[in-house]
């Protein structure tokens, strides 16, 4: 009896360890240049990350069927709203494999106004390690990912408006802050 459920026993522990060590692996990586990416929005515009090179990038991995990427979506377009017009980009990529029939109508019903890019492939969720939805990077002016998120945030928060705003402030001059008078007057 023993025998008989040995392998695939054996295999289940294996599966489970599997996804227990990339689900706590990967957690918050950040630190490495972020991979380029080419995809349509709903419109059929294709953006490439790469296009984007010195500005911040919110990049948003989520599913139409997920429901805490459902549920993370308005706190996105608040956050997307409050930064729009400065040097700041949100993309969210939808792993709908309908692609623009199972998402067009949920950016509709949800008034969504940051671009919506189609990836019913996973070419994103594939090059970034993602292991479950939603997950977002951040990604610096260099094009760096700074930060990672896994699960859904409250984005309309006045703390990460504030970092995001940290994010979006002029890089300082060295040689600025070199020639600085000091405070003490000498």
């Amino acid at each position: 009896m023993i025998k008989r459920f040995g392998a695939p026993f054996a295999v289940l522990v294996l599966g489970l360890a599997t996804a227990i060590y990339f689900q706590l692996g990967n957690a918050k990586r950040a630190g490495f240049p972020a991979p380029d990416f080419a995809l349509p929005d709903l419109s059929g515009q294709v953006h490439r990350l790469s296009d984007f090179r010195g500005k911040v990038v919110f990049l948003n991995v989520w599913a139409t069927w997920c429901p805490p990427c459902r549920m993370e979506m308005p706190a996105m377009e608040t956050l997307f709203r409050r930064l729009k017009g400065r040097d700041f980009v949100m993309l969210a990529v939808s792993q709908d494999e309908d692609g623009l029939k199972a998402v067009g109508p949920f950016v509709e019903q949800h008034r969504l106004t940051f671009p919506v890019l189609l990836d019913p492939k996973g070419s994103v969720s594939s090059r970034y390690g993602v292991t479950g939805y939603p997950e977002t990077f951040v990604i610096d002016r260099e094009g760096k990912v700074i930060e990672h998120v896994i699960g859904p945030e409250s984005w309309e928060s006045e703390q990460i408006y504030r970092y995001f705003e940290g994010l979006l402030q002029p890089p300082r001059d060295v040689n600025e802050a070199r020639s600085a008078p000091s405070s003490n007057g000498s």
